[in-house]
């Protein structure tokens, strides 16, 4: 099977009231690890790269400072990750672009292999966002690509999304935005936030969600809305990494508790990356301390030094640019990066297996129908959207 669009798995949570969970993945072995887990589990399965993670992919460990051509790049590795590993997949497997920054970024996902695009005009005013987002509604239906946009602000830090405060989303606003771009789903804020630092016992804003769908059914409008921000960062394994001699402070999530109860509001695909990044970084620093004479292995001795150094960091992508052949193409050249690139497996398996398990999806995925990119493609154009 290839791989699909997103919209047939929107259409699926919205018609038997769950959530899909959507992951961010930086490596070869994560694509690998998200999928196993959902083939596990019986439930679809959402990846993510997110713009600059194309960048990664693509060779550029300084990501930040990637190059539309580093994107480009990346893009399709990536692609071909997820490929290896979907196409043969008893479970749908949708490749979708998290937070895509313009048009261009857009298309190198989308000529990359990517079946799924957010673009995120969240920034802009609004009917400037609108305008953009229709662009590439325009462009991506054509090709049976589902689009995600944003509408409201997130504080917090995500690669190059940062926010010191949240706007919440207007939901008058919301569904004029539905209207206007013609968008599969809408990232919405209500109360989650970027990064590892969401505050203590955060209340998710519930009622902006219900808003929404109320009006948007009263009008008949389909439409999906997204949770970002939405890692619970779990608390034991933030106590693992320090007492492992990691330094990471402040670092609490939303609970899933307050995450399943959004679900029926509306909400109906979770964006997770936070929680990947703490079980993957917690198993290397684990491994290091119960392999003491892999400190100075000339393999992967260098990812123990950069995880001594950077303490406070919990993103992989800090430590593993020592072997980024393998995180680009999955080539492992012997027992030692083997041993890290088993690291990252299992901290993806754990902590994506607690959060399908939590947000509903388990045994859903013979619910969703398979359908082709020129098939949605064909059936968007009869709606004419």
């Amino acid at each position: 099977m290839p791989l699909v669009p997103l919209r047939p798995l929107l259409e699926a949570t919205d018609k038997y009231h769950y959530a899909q969970g959507a992951f961010n993945v930086n490596a070869v072995a994560q694509a690998k690890a998200v999928i196993e887990v959902h083939e596990m589990f019986r439930s679809a399965a959402i990846l993510q790269g997110a713009d600059l993670a194309n960048g990664f992919m693509g060779g550029r460990c300084d990501f930040l400072n990637a190059t539309l051509e580093d994107k480009k790049i990346g893009a399709r590795n990536i692609a071909d990750a997820v490929k290896k590993y979907g196409e043969g997949s008893p479970v749908p497997v949708v490749l979708h672009l998290d937070h895509g920054k313009n048009f261009d970024s857009v298309k190198a996902a989308v000529e990359g292999g990517y079946t799924s695009v957010m673009i995120d005009g969240s920034s802009l005013p609004f009917d400037e966002n609108v305008e953009l987002t229709r662009e590439v509604v325009k462009y991506a239906h054509e090709r049976g690509i589902t689009v995600e946009g944003e509408l409201g602000v997130l504080a917090g830090v995500e690669d190059h999304v940062f926010a010191a405060s949240s706007t919440y989303t207007n939901p008058l606003k919301a569904v004029d935005f539905f209207k206007k771009t013609k968008v599969d789903c809408l990232a919405i804020s209500y109360g989650t936030m970027h990064g590892p630092s969401k505050g203590k016992d955060v209340k998710l804003r519930k009622e902006i969600a219900i808003a929404i769908k109320e009006c948007m059914n009263h009008e008949n409008i389909f439409g999906v809305l997204v949770s970002h921000g939405s890692s619970t960062v779990p608390r034991y394994i933030v106590d693992e990494i320090n007492a492992l001699g990691g330094d990471v402070q402040n670092a609490y999530g939303i609970s899933a508790d307050e995450l399943q109860k959004a679900i029926p509001c509306g909400i109906g695909k979770i964006n997770v990356d936070t929680d990947i990044r703490l079980a993957v970084t917690r198993n290397m620093k684990e491994f290091f301390a119960k392999h003491p004479e892999k400190h100075n292995s000339p393999s992967i001795g260098a990812i123990y030094e950069l995880l001594e150094k950077n303490k406070t960091q919990v993103d992989p992508r800090v430590f593993l640019t020592p072997i980024m052949e393998t995180l680009m193409k999955g080539t492992i050249p012997d027992e030692d990066v083997a041993a890290i690139v088993g690291c990252i497996e299992a901290g993806v398996k754990e902590a994506v297996g607690t959060l399908v398990v939590k947000f509903g999806s388990v045994g859903k995925a013979p619910l969703v129908e398979c359908v082709t990119l020129d098939e949605m493609a064909e059936r968007y154009k009869k709606a004419g959207i």
